[in-house]
């Protein structure tokens, strides 16, 4: 298990202390902190330039979201998944996610097409700039947006939980040229379903958008375990 070091951090500003919580996310999402981690308060304090009260702040909602474990006699670390606990919670978000889109109604209102294309124009201009933390809240903007559209505001919220609940597994791939590519011209497509009337066209590409990232999180378990 490794710990967290200062030596080795970024240049970060010191006068925003209500930030650590995203910028915290960062860091692990996008592996700058890998799995098993070590995060020390003394550390996170000295790398964001903030007070211990609001690193204890950012590190209880990283674990409240499921990103971060602590436990006693060892401290906050950065949560790492088996691959059976990687198949069971993408097998409920496939799930939730699939009955979202069904609900969506077809063709979906030019509003909605409005929105997306909007956000999608976004997404594409945060990509083109490699802005991590931009292309990972364009992402989950669009996805939010499109799954409101079915009507039922719990079931959203049931799905956003499990967004955060797989940002460590999925956001690195926002840094990867293939899956950044694939993400955007998938994207496209969805907006292009949205204007027909396939809800289970539109459903099963909901499903396969999410596939590279789990594909990419159980091979790096596997080398891991080599």
């Amino acid at each position: 298990m490794s710990d967290i070091h200062t030596a080795d951090a970024m240049t970060v500003r010191g006068d925003d202390p209500d930030d650590v919580v995203p910028r915290l996310d960062e860091d692990i999402i996008f592996g700058r902190f890998p799995p098993g981690a070590r995060l020390t308060e003394d550390a996170l304090m000295s790398r964001y330039g903030t007070s211990r009260h609001f690193v204890r702040q950012a590190l209880v909602d990283a674990e409240r979201r499921g990103i971060v474990r602590r436990e006693k006699n060892v401290g906050a670390t950065v949560r790492f998944y088996s691959a059976a606990e990687v198949r069971q919670i993408y097998e409920v978000r496939e799930m939730l996610t699939r009955q979202a889109a069904l609900m969506i109604s077809l063709p979906a209102p030019q509003g909605l097409i409005d929105a997306l294309t909007a956000l999608q124009r976004r997404y594409c201009a945060k990509a083109d700039l490699q802005d991590l933390r931009g292309i990972h809240e364009t992402n989950d903007a669009f996805h939010l947006a499109l799954f409101s559209a079915c009507g039922n505001p719990y079931l959203v919220r049931s799905l956003q939980d499990y967004m955060n609940l797989t940002l460590p597994m999925r956001a690195k791939n926002l840094a990867d040229r293939d899956g950044l590519a694939q993400s955007r011209r998938q994207h496209d497509l969805m907006i292009e379903l949205l204007k027909g009337r396939d809800s289970w066209a539109l459903a099963q590409l909901c499903v396969d958008h999410m596939q590279f990232s789990k594909s990419d999180y159980l091979k790096r378990i596997r080398d891991g375990e080599n």
